[in-house]
């Protein structure tokens, strides 16, 4: 099938082109983010691959239509920048992937987490420059602290079971609970407030959806106990970015980690060291010592990557054979 691949880097046609060995598909890769000012590309190809940060709103799609488009084979997990109404008015299949390598993301949020708490960040920059001072360097202990997992997906309880072997108390938050894995854990279930007030860490592990948009707000912040780690490597609008700079600046929380950014879209995957960031939020939230951002990396891992290929272009092998398509997404 003739498969037009949007946004993509050298890590994403590796890995892509490794996987297609097994499938044959016809792929062309374009380094562009798909949207309505670059939908004119993927004329003629049946199929389009787009990523988080594409934007396949109706007109996008109806270009897409018009050019031959009748699949979406999303190479992501979240697809809030798909209008699947329009898509399904259009006659349009979306796919996602819809799991990869939960380990990837877990990890990268303990690996975020453990560098700003022990300041190995800083300790780094400091050695290089010949300072091999301790001064403000104090860190404190996972052991014992109460960790609190709003999400329990699949990389909410990979990220719980990780918790547990640091020697977490660990608390679980979500609509569907589990109690027989919170049994296994030897952790809890129980509501957002109760988690929030109680948690020395908390880490977000869901999607965004109109639900979940900003439940990191003024409120929920206010709720939370003084000094809380807050770390979210799922989607950047599960935080209203001013509330949390307001926080961070009456010094409510003990630090923040993200690997997601509300308004990332067309800031991250990109080198902006020449020009600076025009985004005012962005880069106040840089500026505080106790904020630590990565650039939506916690995908980034060669399993990951492998099976994000895989579940691709096995999507769109099945979408061109007629099979039923498991990963479809309906609106």
């Amino acid at each position: 099938m003739k498969l037009a691949v949007f946004d993509t880097h050298s890590y994403d046609q590796q890995a892509l082109s490794a996987a297609n060995v097994r499938h044959g598909h016809e792929i062309v890769y374009f380094e562009p983010r798909l949207h309505a000012a670059t939908a004119s590309l993927a004329a003629g190809f049946a199929a389009v691959c787009p990523f988080v940060n594409c934007r396949l709103d109706a007109a996008t799609l109806q270009q897409l239509a018009q050019g031959g488009t009748r699949l979406v084979a999303l190479r992501a997990a979240g697809y809030n920048g798909i209008d699947l109404a329009a898509a399904k008015a259009l006659g349009m299949t979306v796919v996602r992937v819809p799991a990869y390598s939960p380990h990837a993301v877990a990890e990268h949020a303990f690996a975020l987490l453990l560098t700003l708490v022990r300041k190995t960040h800083r300790a780094y920059n400091r050695v290089r420059e010949a300072d091999f001072s301790l001064d403000g360097l104090v860190g404190f202990d996972l052991h014992g602290k109460t960790l609190g997992i709003i999400g329990t997906g699949r990389i909410g309880r990979v990220a719980a079971r990780i918790a547990t072997g640091f020697g977490c108390r660990v608390l679980l938050c979500d609509p569907q609970s589990d109690p027989a894995f919170a049994q296994q854990l030897d952790a809890s279930y129980c509501e957002l407030p109760q988690l929030l007030a109680q948690s020395d860490i908390v880490s977000l592990h869901l999607p965004l959806t109109p639900d979940s948009h900003h439940l990191i707000n003024a409120e929920s912040l206010a709720r939370c106990k003084p000094g809380v780690i807050l770390v979210n490597t799922s989607r950047g609008g599960l935080i209203d970015t001013p509330a949390l700079i307001a926080a961070l600046k009456r010094g409510q929380l003990g630090g923040v980690a993200l690997d997601v950014y509300e308004l990332e879209e067309g800031v991250f995957f990109q080198d902006w060291s020449g020009t600076g960031l025009a985004d005012d939020q962005l880069a106040r939230l840089t500026t505080f010592p106790n904020v630590l951002i990565s650039s939506h990396q916690g995908f980034l891992t060669r399993e990951a990557l492998a099976n994000i290929a895989d579940t691709t272009l096995e999507n769109v092998r099945a979408f061109a054979a007629g099979e039923t398509l498991i990963n479809a997404i309906s609106c």
